[in-house]
């Protein structure tokens, strides 16, 4: 006897047992009720969170012979119903659109619209991934969308409506079905498994629930793996194994580290998470939502996590920020990194290069920056006369000169991209004004700080300040332009060369990139 994956044996039969889209049952069922179902439906959203199902059940509703007219509630037992249910239904075709994409195969659809049906009220058409017609398919179908046949219903699905063209959308019902919670998740395949006979607790379910990504499908097949993977059980610990899932304590002990400034136990922790043969990507992701939750706490101060609250405690919410966007950039990027691992570690090194004020509260360190830039401004002040530093007349800073005074000096990566985008406003009363947008001036209060002492040491008593403005002319703008001028001015010299122009003509081609090679 072959066996039926959970998800296909635990499809809905009816609305009653769709979850996380009462949204979209509302709205079917009101307009069933009212008899004012529309001519065209189509439902969107992510894979597998219901799309096919709902359409499914939306023509058993209007072809059910349990009552003369529409139901929202079929009865899953007269032949229409079931021969829906079965795909056996000659009055309603299902079309995969990713394989019959061409015009031609639309046009034998439509002219079938005509006949009426053979056995049900209605002939209903189910087109599933339908943005992926092609052009003249939709262009085909537009006419008919408008003004179909009174027995003819359309349901479309697709996973994105964007290219969907607007025309189609404007002659349709859409309907967008949203991804389903980890709780609810949580709860239904916590009923499944009961029904199954599988021994499971809420931890395991809640690993497959939130691996599974709001998507029923993905979290029954994985249901289906973890019970496999656990030979006729859910254990938390097999789960763990199979999705490569680090426990939370972890984690916490990995970002308490960090936040600590503890470089050789956070590099000793992500030693013993590597035994356990982690998914690098999903360890990253589960550290920034740990840096998220803390970023919550500060504000709302609602977390019922003793481990986020006490790292909550401790760090600013400028360093919190700062080393989010640093996870968030690693998150980005670490699909086209060598090494997964590697990006991993090289994120935890951003995040330790910035590290907070120790063993103190957020107030205190507030207070102990105000007092530490204070006094180191008045002795900057006080030595001025003797320190040998250059005074910022003596290098002239205008709009000119600022480009190259700013690549010249020493700057983190971090540091260097915030200050590149802004431009040089003026100089006046020993203070350099550089202006940005308003989204631009949003300086961490650590990047600011570094900026800041690194122009001091350069000049002698120089401050900074930063006012909002057209940045039109900023370090990075000016670079960047550079590099192009530098790449058309090599291109146009190797042009001109003889035996590369000579080289060029016999082959009718061109110069189109110039690479630099590092020796």
């Amino acid at each position: 006897m072959s066996y039926q994956v959970l998800a296909r044996k635990y499809r809905p039969t009816s609305f009653d047992e769709v979850i996380g889209q009462d949204h979209v049952v509302r709205v079917i069922k009101n307009s069933i009720e009212q008899e004012r179902v529309h001519q065209a439906f189509l439902f969107s959203g992510t894979r597998g969170v219901g799309k096919t199902t709902i359409a499914r059940l939306l023509a058993k509703c209007l072809n059910c012979m349990s009552s003369d007219s529409p139901t929202s509630k079929p009865c899953n037992k007269c032949e229409s119903s079931i021969a829906i249910q079965e795909g056996k239904s000659i009055d309603f075709l299902e079309i995969d659109a990713a394989s019959r994409t061409g015009v031609e195969h639309m046009r034998e659809l439509l002219s079938s619209l005509h006949t009426s049906p053979s056995v049900a009220r209605f002939k209903i058409f189910l087109i599933d991934e339908v943005h992926m017609l092609s052009k003249g398919s939709f262009n085909a179908l537009l006419k008919t969308l408008e003004e179909p046949p009174s027995h003819v219903i359309f349901l479309m699905a697709t996973t994105d409506p964007e290219k969907v063209p607007k025309t189609v959308i404007s002659r349709c019902l859409q309907l967008n079905l949203k991804t389903v919670s980890k709780n609810e998740l949580k709860d239904h395949f916590g009923k499944i498994c009961k029904k199954e006979g599988i021994n499971s607790d809420d931890e395991s379910l809640f690993l497959v629930a939130k691996a599974a990504e709001g998507s029923v499908r993905d979290g029954l097949t994985l249901l289906d793996q973890a019970i496999a993977h656990g030979n006729g059980k859910l254990d938390a610990t097999d789960v763990k194994s199979l999705l490569g899932t680090i426990d939370d304590s972890l984690i916490y002990e990995l970002l308490d580290s960090i936040t600590d400034g503890k470089k050789e136990n956070a590099f000793k922790i992500l030693t013993e998470i590597e035994k356990l043969n982690p998914d690098y990507e999903t360890l990253l992701k589960d550290l920034i939502s740990n840096i998220h939750e803390v970023s919550l706490h500060q504000v709302l101060e609602d977390s019922n996590n003793d481990s986020i609250a006490k790292i909550a405690s401790k760090i600013d919410a400028e360093y919190c920020q700062l080393i989010y966007e640093i996870g968030l950039n690693s998150f980005q990027r670490i699909n086209t990194h060598p090494s997964p691992k590697e990006a991993v570690e090289m994120c935890l090194l951003r995040m330790l290069a910035f590290q907070p004020v120790q063993n103190m509260s957020r107030g205190e360190v507030k207070t102990q920056k105000k007092k530490i830039n204070k006094n180191f401004v008045e002795d900057l002040r006080k030595q001025k006369k003797t320190v040998n530093k250059p005074v910022a007349q003596a290098y002239e800073i205008n709009s000119a000169s600022w480009t190259n005074l700013f690549n010249s000096m020493e700057l983190s990566a971090f540091t260097k991209n915030y200050f590149g985008n802004l431009s040089f406003a003026r100089f006046n009363n020993e203070t350099i004004f550089l202006c940005g947008s308003k989204e631009q001036l949003d300086v961490p209060e650590k990047v600011m700080s570094e900026f800041v002492d690194k122009v001091k040491d350069k000049f002698d008593g120089i401050e900074v300040a930063l006012e909002e403005g057209i940045s039109s002319s900023s370090p990075n703008k000016i670079n960047e332009e550079k590099k192009l001028k530098d790449i058309e001015s090599t291109k146009s010299e190797l042009s001109n060369d003889p035996d590369i122009k000579d080289f060029l003509d016999e082959f009718d081609g061109e110069i189109e990139a110039i690479t630099k090679i590092k020796k």
